[in-house]
């Protein structure tokens, strides 16, 4: 029996959830959704999230969990499909050695992830097709898409983040990010207290020298010196005004009217 801290901060995160989801259209009736499971906390406490919320949901939609196999050394193949058949969740483990391509393509000490995710992404995609997925859920969370605003603005030139829905260039796959609300912190308490069979990752999750993890600590200290300014962040997201930032495409400057 969870105690009420833990029922709080579930209703937290599925209140947050589903106001996402609301919000940004991401799940509607008849959809195959694919729910990614990396083995992490944040694709354990999705798949948690849009169980809760199915059961209740107005609407009926499927979900299927997805785990990609990269092939990693010491990999625990046994542990997810425990997991969810316990959990009783139809899953597919997709066996694919990515994790060689990364090493022999990467040299040592560089950073592995953009490839990976390219490799996962196309894999993924395949397997969505295939099995007739309307839409890809993924797990990133608030914190995730705040400190993909900040690597893009200071080492791309860019303003963008991670967009809670997305539609691939080709036309054929919905991205949706069911988390997209949620504090990194409150699933950290939530996966702490369910348990997860938490899965560590040997590529990208290994390299603490990344950008990312520069980005994560200033906004860790940040947020310590003024609390709350990471989800001013992430709601500033959701308040664009073209006409007082500086793209020429985005705002007519030249029109006086």
């Amino acid at each position: 029996m969870h105690d009420k801290a833990f029922i709080k901060i579930q209703n937290k995160l599925k209140r947050l959830t589903g106001k996402a989801i609301a919000d940004f259209n991401m799940i509607e009736a008849g959809d195959k959704i694919m729910v990614c499971l990396s083995g992490g906390k944040d694709s354990f406490a999705m798949l948690d999230m849009l169980l809760l919320l199915q059961k209740k949901a107005p609407i009926k939609f499927d979900l299927i969990a997805v785990n990609l196999d990269q092939k990693q050394p010491g990999y625990p193949e046994y542990i997810l499909p425990e997991y969810l058949t316990e959990l009783g969740v139809e899953f597919h483990i997709i066996e694919q050695d990515t994790y060689s391509i990364v090493k022999e393509i990467i040299p040592e000490g560089k950073t592995t992830c953009g490839l990976c995710s390219r490799l996962r992404r196309g894999i993924l995609y395949s397997f969505a097709e295939q099995h007739n997925c309307t839409k890809i859920a993924l797990g990133h969370h608030r914190d995730d898409r705040v400190e993909t605003l900040f690597l893009n603005m200071f080492f791309g030139s860019t303003l963008k983040s991670m967009p809670p829905k997305l539609f691939s260039d080709d036309g054929k796959h919905t991205v949706i990010r069911p988390l997209s609300y949620c504090a990194e912190t409150d699933i950290i308490h939530y996966a702490e207290v369910v348990k997860y069979p938490i899965i560590p990752c040997n590529l990208c999750g290994s390299q603490d020298n990344m950008q990312r993890q520069a980005i994560k600590m200033m906004l860790h200290d940040w947020e310590k010196i003024n609390p709350g300014r990471i989800e001013n962040i992430a709601r500033s997201m959701n308040h664009v005004v073209p006409s007082h930032l500086s793209d020429t495409s985005l705002h007519n400057f030249l029109n006086k009217g």
